[in-house]
């Protein structure tokens, strides 16, 4: 009976032991990353296929989960990604890395069954409750932020490698296809930086300051911290779903809880589940037009509040918008103390295209992690004064013990060695070379030193005047001061035999409130109508019009006084002293001292000017680019800017007295689905009679290329104006109607309209201060006036041609009489836009 029993005994214990071992738990855990990027996927579903045990990823693309029934494979998948599987390896502590190639989603496999979509009452309530959630309802609030930002290029071929430029920095890409991973795709690191700053914003008046605290950054060709780190912090990362619009890389998305949701999106409702500690619905959206600018991904909304607790949108490549294949904009939100919620995590990723087959891609990443929140604690406005703001000490005391404590979280084993690689990169000699004939391109200077030669444009012209010509120019900066910059240029005409030349000095006395005081003084050529002064924002305008057959050219030596000074945040008046010596060498001339019964002809001619100006634009946003401040435009508001100078006479030589008002009003307006727009309305007045070189000569276009600057259909000084009104307004549509044709949304070409009026009137008086006869006997030039009807040029056109090219068709509608007019034409220009 022993026997028997100890055998019964040791079967029933090998058989329990043989339960416990197979329900003994197994813990997996992981990280999903996009193949191509490199960067962690939130909210994948990592599971047993064919059963419910399994997870999702968190924020940063890590899962963890146990079980004590797992099967031989583990998949994960995503909206958006082709499904991956995994063999189980064994064991309790198991680690299951995928990397998830991308997969384009065709709206046409979306399917909606019969009734309400149950997603509908959900995003009626989002929107209902933004007045509750949405960030914008606090009344101020402010967090410590990390940002971290890398720059790589990407979609490097084969064919790529073999270039002679590859060849020579081979070794470092045998390092980048060690830390490609299994699956993912080899990428060269260009730009690696990290930030922490404090960043304020206040609600009414709108207003926000980002004071950057420390910067760690290395970048090919980047010397100096101070420009990028204004770039570099968070306030380029404020992206709000709440908004009906986003604005990215310059272009308004709409997004999937605008108030017009319903219109541009649809949605399926997927899952729901807790997401820490809130339970939330899983939204699914997808755009109703794949050219539209507009979002595919999913979205958490928790329950209780209708609140948007996570987010992960992306712009595919079908979307109207060139070079760009795919922005992703991933993002964790947490309630505030006051109720509204605020991004605590925000990852975007801009991949561009190869610009021309042969060429590689570009991957932009950025990253911010924002804590220590504290809300409804507005400043005073002074405080606001500077959006941007580094600090004196933003590198000092910036080393890895630093970082190591204040990341938010720690780098990555990549992030680690893309600093190391960057290093490298600088070093080696063809790299160098390259960066610099960049910079070269994109500043139009080169610099040696201390100081910058250039601009490049200007190096050589040729016209019916100088024939030839050839320009030298520079300025020192700031590594020659952070306070002076000095500089100018000389030039030569070989067929006038005329040196040209101007010398410049400015001293700033102030980068707080930008405070600066600027002596100049030029001997050149000049055009009447097409004056530097008047051109100086249409660059290539300018430069196109120095060359061939000049319009009315003079010389000029002209002496300027300027000081400009922020007042108040977007308000700053300007005062200058200007004296100018006008020389015609065209057929011109006037009655001297208005008296046309005297007949006394004169030709050349003094000014004297007091110039008063004052520009006030709201919310305008600056950067300090060394000794340079650079405007990035208004947010909301128009700018306004009021001038007035007064020509005072026998001071300096001066030979008239008159006064001059102008005002200027300027906007960009964003119409959402309608696309986008710019207005411009001027008005100006001179009040006593000069010669027509001191009126208003409008601005015309005689050549086969479009101008912003140009009425495109008037003819070279074809009206002058003593006193006049202008406006001019230009719609951009964007895809809007071309993406619903089926035929052209391929094409991705995209309509534009233009319209500019103007009322003038030029007086009796200044009319006859111009002689039939110039002193040697020669016929004057002639001068056109406005009469009761204004001048009006209608236009409309196609732009985004094989993405550079655009074709401009206009009509005038006026004065179709005048000699050399023409009521119909076609201008082309070439453009570089996303």
């Amino acid at each position: 009976m022993k026997p028997i029993f100890l055998k019964y005994f040791a079967v029933v214990a090998l058989a329990v032991l043989c339960l416990n071992a197979q329900a003994q738990s197994v813990t997996i855990s992981g990280k999903v990353t996009d193949a191509n990027t490199g960067d962690p996927i939130p909210f994948v579903n990592v599971y047993f296929q064919g059963t419910s045990t399994g997870t999702t990823t968190n924020f940063e693309g890590l899962y963890e989960f146990t079980t004590s029934d797992p099967l031989d494979s583990l998949s994960a998948s995503y909206i958006g990604y082709i499904t991956r599987t995994k063999i189980m390896p064994p064991g309790t502590q198991v680690v299951i890395d995928f990397q998830l190639e991308e997969n384009v989603i065709s709206l046409e496999e979306v399917v909606f069954v019969a009734g309400e979509n149950p997603a509908f009452p959900i995003l009626r309530n989002v929107v209902d409750n933004k007045r509750i959630n949405d960030k914008r309802n606090l009344d101020a609030y402010e967090y410590e932020t990390y940002t971290k930002i890398e720059i790589d290029v990407d979609n490097i071929s084969e064919n790529f490698r073999q270039k002679k430029f590859m060849q020579k920095i081979s070794r470092v890409m045998d390092s980048v296809d060690q830390i490609a991973g299994e699956d993912g795709k080899p990428i060269l690191p260009m730009f690696i930086s990290e930030s922490l700053s404090r960043f304020y914003f206040r609600q009414a008046p709108r207003s926000q300051h980002e004071r950057i605290l420390k910067t760690h950054i290395q970048g090919v060709g980047v010397e100096d911290g101070t420009l990028v780190s204004q770039f570099i912090g968070s306030s380029f990362q404020q992206y709000n779903f709440y908004e009906n619009w986003l604005n990215i890389v310059g272009k308004e998305f709409v997004s999937p809880i605008a108030d017009g949701w319903k219109v541009y999106y649809d949605y399926d409702l997927i899952d729901s589940a807790y997401v820490g500690d809130d339970y939330c619905y899983r939204l699914d959206f997808y755009p109703k037009s794949e050219q539209d600018l507009a979002f595919t991904g999913s979205m958490w909304i928790t329950r209780d509040e209708y609140a948007l607790k996570q987010i992960d949108a992306t712009v595919a490549r079908t979307a109207n918008l060139n070079y760009i294949e795919k922005i992703k904009i991933q993002q964790e939100l947490a309630p505030t103390e006051a109720g509204p919620w605020l991004p605590v995590k925000n990852r975007v990723l801009l991949d561009i295209g190869e610009i021309t087959e042969g060429m590689a891609g570009l991957l932009a990443k950025f990253y911010t992690s924002n804590k220590d929140v504290r809300v409804n604690d507005p400043k005073d406005l002074k405080f606001y004064v500077r959006p941007i703001e580094v600090a004196e000490d933003f590198m000092i005391g910036s080393d890895d013990k630093f970082w190591s404590e204040m990341r938010h979280e720690p780098l990555s084993p990549t992030e680690m060695s893309v600093y190391e690689m960057i290093d490298t990169l600088n070093n080696i000699p063809v790299v160098r070379t390259y960066t610099d004939i960049l910079k070269v391109v994109v500043n139009g200077y080169k610099r040696i030193g201390k100081f910058d030669f250039g601009p490049y444009l200007t190096l050589y012209t040729n016209n019916s005047v100088e024939g030839s010509r050839i320009n030298l120019g520079g300025r020192t900066n700031i590594h020659f001061s952070n306070k002076w910059i000095l500089g100018g240029y000389i030039g030569y005409g070989f067929k006038d035999s005329e040196v040209k030349y101007r010398a410049f000095a400015e001293y700033i006395f102030d980068r707080y409130r930008w405070t600066t005081f600027r002596l100049e003084h030029t001997h050149d050529i000049d055009q009447v109508g097409l004056e530097v002064e008047n051109l100086l924002n249409n660059i290539v305008f300018l430069t196109a019009t120095r060359w061939g057959d000049l319009n009315r050219p003079y010389y000029h030596n002209t002496t300027a006084f300027t000081f400009e000074r922020e007042l108040f945040k977007g308000i700053t008046p300007r005062i200058s002293l200007r004296h100018k010596q006008y020389d015609p060498i065209f057929d011109f001339a006037y009655y001297k001292d208005n008296d046309i019964e005297a007949n006394e002809l004169g030709v050349d001619f003094q000014t004297t000017e007091a110039i008063a100006q004052i520009r006030f634009a709201k919310d305008e946003l600056h950067i300090q680019d060394e000794n340079q401040r650079v405007s990035l435009g208004t947010q909301k508001w128009p700018i306004f800017t009021i001038r007035y100078a007064r020509g005072i006479k026998n001071f300096l030589g001066g030979d008239f007295s008159y006064n001059r008002l102008g005002i200027n009003i300027f906007n960009d307006i964003n119409m959402g689905l309608l696309g986008t727009s710019t207005f411009s309305l001027t008005a100006e007045k001179i009040f006593e009679s000069v010669p027509y070189p001191l009126l208003a000569n409008h601005i015309g276009n005689e050549s086969l290329f479009y101008t912003s600057a140009a009425y495109n259909l008037m003819n070279y000084s074809e009206f002058v104006s003593d006193q006049y009104m202008s406006f001019r307004y230009n719609h951009h549509f964007e895809g809007f109607l071309l993406n619903r044709i089926p035929l052209m949304k391929k094409l991705k070409w995209r309509l534009l309209a233009t319209a500019s009026v103007l009322y003038g009137r030029l007086s009796d008086k200044n009319q006859q201060l111009l002689p039939p006869e110039t002193p040697d006997g020669n016929q004057t030039l002639p001068i056109g006036a406005l009469g009761r009807d204004p001048y009006i040029e209608l236009g409309y056109g196609v732009e985004n041609i094989f993405k550079v090219l655009r074709v401009d068709f206009f009509h005038r509608l006026s004065y179709l009489d005048n000699p050399g007019a023409n009521n119909f034409g076609v201008k082309i220009s070439f453009q570089f836009i996303l």
